[in-house]
């Protein structure tokens, strides 16, 4: 028998954390694009869990899964019945079932656990394509801001695997060798950014704090440089010396992953992170794993930078 209702995370304003979740909502019924998977595993990212706070009753947020395909996808592309997948969606997706578009869905190799899955959609691609927003970067000098983040230390691997000079910013001195582990060559604790001057000028800036670390490092740029600028996990405000800037003669690009898959193949960018982990050469850093019953108290902790790192929730039936 079909099954009709399902658990899910819904936004509940009297609840802890202002989440529970619901034992009642209708399952999804999947367009014919569409695969419905069976969710084992989900993870955190700061973007998702903020929206808890500013969205109404009955919301359902959550990006990153993995799981089992429980129906393919009815136009016959994508991943089959029975296989292990990672995948995203822009909300709904802290779910036992969920209704993922084919091209953003990708199969896991057999060494590829669902908790190391989960962490790759979000976080993963951004670190990928933000990387890949110049060029090639072989042998160049890359600065990444907010390092210990999930964003932030995929991008010190990929970085270092592609070949370049890793430049890690963060804001506690016990964070320098998590982020050394992770690829960096050089690791500059500050809290608003200046520092990162003396290991510049950058070819390349991943930047996710925003505030003044975001006007401060813009100022860094080699001639034709690029500062990709991915989050606000300080401030959504910024303000910036204009005359350092321009006579770098460098650009500030602004970066969303969902705009991002329109010109990229989710699909195809998590095929190729999936072989790394398989690889062993990308560690995807999972700093907590438990079950989802206790999704009120990590959201919090991540609010309140209890960890680095990515949080991993387990679905179990």
């Amino acid at each position: 028998m079909k099954q009709t209702t399902m658990r899910s995370v819904v936004v509940k304003p009297d609840a802890p954390g202002r989440i529970h979740i619901d034992t009642a909502v209708p399952t999804p019924e999947p367009s014919s694009s569409e695969a419905l998977v069976r969710v084992a595993a989900i993870s955190l990212n700061r973007g998702d869990v903020r929206s808890i706070h500013h969205s109404q009753a009955g919301f359902r947020p959550g990006w990153d899964l993995a799981g089992i395909v429980e129906q393919a996808a009815a136009d016959c592309s994508g991943p089959k019945i029975g296989e292990g997948v990672v995948g995203f969606v822009p909300s709904g997706g802290w779910a036992e079932l969920v209704a993922v578009p084919r091209n953003s869905l990708a199969v896991l190799p057999d060494t590829v656990s669902f908790s190391q899955a989960a962490t790759l959609p979000i976080a993963g691609l951004s670190a990928l394509y933000a990387l890949e927003r110049n060029g090639s970067l072989l042998g160049q000098t890359v600065l990444i801001t907010g390092a210990t983040g999930g964003v932030g230390l995929f991008a010190c691997q990929l970085a270092r695997l592609a070949g370049v000079r890793v430049v890690a910013l963060i804001r506690r001195p016990e964070q320098a060798e998590l982020v050394r582990q992770a690829g960096a060559h050089e690791v500059v604790v500050s809290a608003d950014g200046a520092e990162a001057a003396g290991y510049g000028p950058y070819h390349l800036i991943v930047e996710s704090v925003g505030g003044q670390v975001l006007g401060n490092v813009m100022g860094m740029l080699i001639f034709g440089g690029v500062c990709v600028t991915l989050g606000a996990s300080e401030s959504a405000e910024a303000s910036f010396n204009i005359r350092l800037f321009f006579m770098a003669g460098g650009a500030l690009q602004g970066f969303f992953i969902f705009n991002e898959i329109r010109r990229h193949s989710a699909a195809m960018g998590l095929s190729r992170l999936l072989q790394l982990v398989a690889t062993g050469q990308l560690q995807t850093s999972i700093s907590i794993e438990t079950p989802w019953t206790n999704i009120a108290e990590v959201t919090q902790q991540l609010l309140d930078r209890q960890f680095s790192g990515k949080a991993v929730l387990t679905i179990n039936g």
